[in-house]
């Protein structure tokens, strides 16, 4: 492997480690991954000096391009910790201070996008696999939360908010979700162009649907859900990743 244009430091800070505690990493998780410190290379120059700092494991290349368009402007207290190989992600963007990033280990995301924006989270476990095209977006507050064991098709869209205002034409009142939080439970498989977003919870070994939207719902465990908006159509199931017989 060709060197790289950065150096790895010291260990995950124990602030770090217990601001990714609070956002529900598991210790056991942290305590498995040899985390270093990234300075330099292609990091913006004031990225140390605002208080932003990144991990990630040594023997795991980290796309430059990915870091050089990061971020657009300066911010502060941004975390981000990479425990796996992201040189399949196609955009990486930062849009203020103190997102926090975490993409556990066993994962691959081809041609991901992730977007994290101020005081906004992003959690991914381990063991994520999104086939092509995933985008996952949090934002004004909101977060994303999945456990370990995701299977992602192509084209998921997870984002807690909808980028714009829609609001009540005679009160003002917003209408749709304002940081959001997103939750998927270990063993969720999201088909082909599944959306979830707004304030959102889907329990351990659910599957939704090719197309379907869950917005605004808490989906039971172990249930298939199917349609816009996304309801039960079957109860007590399971997935695996093989398809046999």
């Amino acid at each position: 492997m060709p060197a790289q244009p950065w150096s790895l430091g010291g260990p995950l800070a124990e602030d770090h480690r217990t601001r990714l505690r609070a956002l529900g990493v598991p210790a056991e998780a942290l305590d498995a991954l040899d985390l270093r410190a990234v300075s330099g290379g292609p990091l913006p120059e004031w990225w140390e000096d605002y208080g932003n700092a990144l991990y990630a494991r040594p023997g795991f290349a980290i796309p430059e391009k990915l870091l050089e368009t990061m971020v657009y402007y300066p911010f502060s207290g941004a975390l981000i910790v990479l425990g796996t190989d992201i040189s399949a992600v196609s955009s990486f963007l930062l849009g203020g201070d103190d997102a926090t990033v975490f993409i556990g280990p066993d994962s691959f995301m081809s041609c991901a996008e992730l977007y994290c924006g101020p005081a906004s989270s992003i959690v991914l476990v381990g063991g994520v696999v999104a086939t092509s095209r995933a985008v996952v977006d949090a934002r004004n507050g909101g977060s994303v939360f999945a456990e370990r064991d995701q299977l992602w098709a192509a084209d998921v869209y997870i984002a807690t908010d909808d980028m714009h205002r829609l609001e009540d034409l005679e009160t003002g009142e917003r209408l749709n979700p304002y940081g959001a939080h997103i939750r998927l439970g270990s063993h969720v498989w999201l088909c082909r162009d599944a959306v979830v977003a707004g304030h959102a919870e889907i329990g351990d070994g659910c599957v939704v649907g090719l197309r379907s939207v869950v917005r605004g719902q808490k989906v039971p465990p172990h249930t298939a859900v199917a349609g816009t908006p996304a309801r039960v159509i079957r109860e007590g199931i399971t997935w695996r990743g093989e398809d046999t017989p």
